[in-house]
């Protein structure tokens, strides 16, 4: 029997189109490309496509050149990938695979996998784990990704071409270097995602408004520099995504504003004991979490 399948495929093989070359986006475009896919990109400033088509992009992702991709990555804000996927959907090739690198997960793979439903093309929402307190272009990297999880998302659909659009999906972004896939739901993902992250942004953007820290120099070391190296950060970009995972992030923030209040509480009581308490379970749940 003719293998129809292969057919209905009109993309070229391992060509990749990228939406959006800042750090995450670039970093995908650098990787690819250094392992040998042919890379298409389109960005909204025109000249960071135009630098990184010197380098590292093959040509740009044009709507003819949409159909030919086999793989598509957005990687912009949520509301911008979401809109993109809306407006292109008609043209995207049949069997291809579209991604995301989004941080949050439920609104978009919610309405992304309600336009892939009507297409011959799948979705799969993804967001790795890993990135700088940096943005932009110029300082993405090849190897940003080597040894990182890329948290996967996968539509609801029937077990055997799952596994082979998963499969598929490994393959093409081998040159990237991840170190796992994690499976998960949306719901799960955006859940632990805002205490790993956001939370940890939230807390060292508050923590360098202490007026403290305008004269910290000659008496900080290493735990001043870790506790701010995310301060620094998108403003833009971080907003929304806090404000799409504002359930959880808000439940999180509450959670440490009591534990704080019980160390201000104590340290006011100047109860040593109580004190030395609430260090010690920290550690032992630090010591816990790492498994020593």
């Amino acid at each position: 029997m003719e293998d129809t399948t292969q057919l209905t495929r009109a993309f070229v093989p391992n060509r990749i189109g990228i939406v959006g070359l800042g750090l995450i986006g670039g970093s995908f475009a650098k990787a690819l490309h250094a392992g040998g896919a042919e890379v298409f990109a389109w960005n909204r400033t025109r000249s960071t496509l135009e630098l990184a088509m010197i380098e590292t992009v093959d040509d740009e992702l044009t709507d003819e050149a949409i159909p030919t991709c086999e793989l598509i990555i957005l990687a912009g804000y949520p509301a911008a990938s979401i809109q993109w996927l809306k407006d292109k959907a008609d043209l995207i090739g049949a069997g291809a695979i579209v991604i995301d690198a989004v941080g949050v997960k439920r609104t978009v793979c919610e309405q992304c996998f309600a336009i892939a439903s009507s297409h011959d093309w799948t979705f799969v929402g993804c967001h790795p784990m890993a990135g700088t307190q940096y943005s932009g272009y110029a300082h993405s990297r090849a190897n940003m990704f080597h040894g990182a999880p890329l948290v996967v998302v996968p539509p609801a659909m029937d077990d055997f071409e799952r596994v082979e659009v998963l499969e598929r999906l490994k393959n093409l972004l081998e040159p990237c270097g991840f170190g796992s896939f994690t499976l998960s739901t949306a719901e799960h993902h955006d859940e632990v995602i805002a205490f790993t992250s956001q939370l940890a942004h939230v807390v060292s953007n508050a923590y360098v408004k202490s007026p403290s820290a305008r004269v910290h120099k000659g008496f900080s070391a290493g735990s001043y520099k870790d506790l701010t190296r995310v301060a620094r950060l998108n403003p833009d970009m971080w907003c929304e995504l806090f404000l799409e995972d504002g359930d959880y992030l808000s439940a999180e923030i509450g959670i440490l504003i009591d534990n704080l209040q019980q160390y201000k509480d104590a340290i006011d009581d100047r109860d040593a004991q109580r004190l030395h308490d609430l260090l010690a379970e920290g550690d032992r749940r630090k010591r816990e979490i790492e498994g020593r």
